[in-house]
Order: structure tokens, then sequence, then C-alpha cells
């Protein structure tokens, strides 16, 4: 019994190289000095290139700020809000605080909410949301607005038509009673609010309201607004003096 030895040459066509006769193997690895080179110098051209835009972006007026737009105003003017925004022409755009700008213009009292954004290339656009009164309250230097929140935040001469008068110790939003006394006012239907004439809260449990006819609704606390509206409604048609529906489900006529 004999056995044979065998031995293969590799098989360059299952490796996948390849060769030229007489070429260095060496060459197929390692690229010309030349390509090298160029391969660097490359990279450092791009490198210097982002370099130099991100210097145009971020430190010059290429993209700077070329206008500032305001929408949503009523009572306020476009020119009042840029001012308060404070925001310089030609800033670059990447460099702007939208939260910044933001906050200047809501330290206007008029100003319920804004919102301030970046309109590419060179806009800054600002959306303003302003305070719409609930109530008044008449003191010596003019008739004081009051929002839904319980700000006073405007004085004017002349009250707004069918804007009931608050009444309560202390106005403002910590303010428990106020807080009560808004609440009920912004609760309560179109057609109920309309014929309110003046809401007090000595507590915030002791939400009162006076009505046209001199007729006056003892509604408590600012919950369950909706129930004693609804329970309201056809008490109203009673003859009476006041109407008790702090307890709605237990309401009186007096």
């Amino acid at each position: 019994m004999t056995s044979t030895g065998r031995v293969r040459s590799p098989d360059r066509r299952r490796s996948g190289e390849r060769t030229r006769p007489g070429e260095p193997r060496e060459s197929r690895r390692r690229p010309s000095r030349r390509r090298y080179l160029a391969r660097r110098w490359t990279a450092a051209l791009v490198v210097l290139a982002l370099l130099g835009i991100g210097y145009v972006v971020t430190f010059t007026s290429v993209l700077g700020v070329r206008s500032v737009s305001v929408t949503g105003t009523r009572d306020l003017s476009g020119d009042t809000v840029r001012e308060a925004a404070a925001v310089e022409l030609g800033t670059p755009m990447v460099r702007l605080s939208t939260h910044e700008i933001a906050l200047r213009v809501a330290d206007l009292p008029r100003v319920f909410e804004v919102q301030v954004s970046r309109s590419w290339p060179s806009t800054v656009e600002i959306a303003v949301t302003e305070r719409d009164p609930v109530a008044v309250r008449r003191l010596r230097d003019g008739v004081h607005l009051i929002d839904r929140t319980g700000v006073d935040y405007a004085t004017v001469r002349t009250a707004p038509r069918g804007l009931p008068e608050l009444r309560v110790a202390t106005v403002s939003p910590e303010d428990p009673a106020t807080r009560a006394a808004v609440t009920v006012l912004a609760a309560v239907p179109d057609q109920l609010r309309s014929r309110i004439v003046e809401v007090s809260a000595r507590t915030a449990g002791d939400v009162r309201l006076t009505l046209t006819g001199k007729r006056t609704v003892k509604w408590g606390d600012a919950e369950n607004n909706t129930r004693k509206a609804a329970v309201l409604a056809p008490l109203l048609t009673r003859p009476g003096r006041t109407y008790d529906v702090a307890t709605p489900d237990f309401p009186t006529v007096s």
C-alpha cells in the first residue's frame, strides 16, 4: 500500500489575487507618494473649507438677521414688540437665543404668550398672543383690565362693553379669591356671562355673581361650573332675588 503526497499551488483565482508578470506585490498595497500627498492636501482643504464656512455663518453678517416679523398683535404695535425683543440687525442667525428673545417680549404686560423662531436665511419671526380681559376693576387712575389668569395687565380710560366688575380684596394671580372669580367667569356660557354685572369673592369658596336686574347668584367655589350653569339656567326663569347653586343638586331661590 502506497501513499503519495500532493501539493497544489495557491489558487489565485479563488483568493482574488491577480498579478502581472514582473510586478512587485507591494505596489498593489501601497499608494504612490504623489497620491498620498494629494489625499492629505484634499483632506486639509476640506477641513479649511468647513472652518471657513463655520466662521462666516457664526461670526459674520452674511447669514445675519435682516428683518424681524411680528404677528398676532391687536392692541400692541409691531414696533413695540420689536423694541422689546431687542434683536440687533446683522446678528448671525445661528447665534440668536430665541428663548431669551421670547423672555424679553413676554415682559410686555399685554403679552400672554409668545413664540420666537428663525426663518432662514435672515428673518426672525415673533408670534404674539395678547391677553383678553374677562373683568375690569375701577380705580382712581382708570379702568384696570383683568385677564382669565387674574393678571391686572393694562389701564384704560373706558371699560370695554360687556365686562363685569371684579370685586376682591387683592387682585393677583396668587390670590385664591381672584383665581376662583376669574375661573368662574371663564367657565360660564356666553349667554349667562353677558348678564353678569359684577363678580365678587371674599374667599375662594364664596364667589357671587350680580346679574342685570339686581339679582344675585351664590356660586360658591369654582368647582362643577358646568353643572352649576346648567342648573342656573332654568332657575333664573323663576321669580326671585337670590339664586343659590353652590350645591347644584339642591339649588334654592329666595
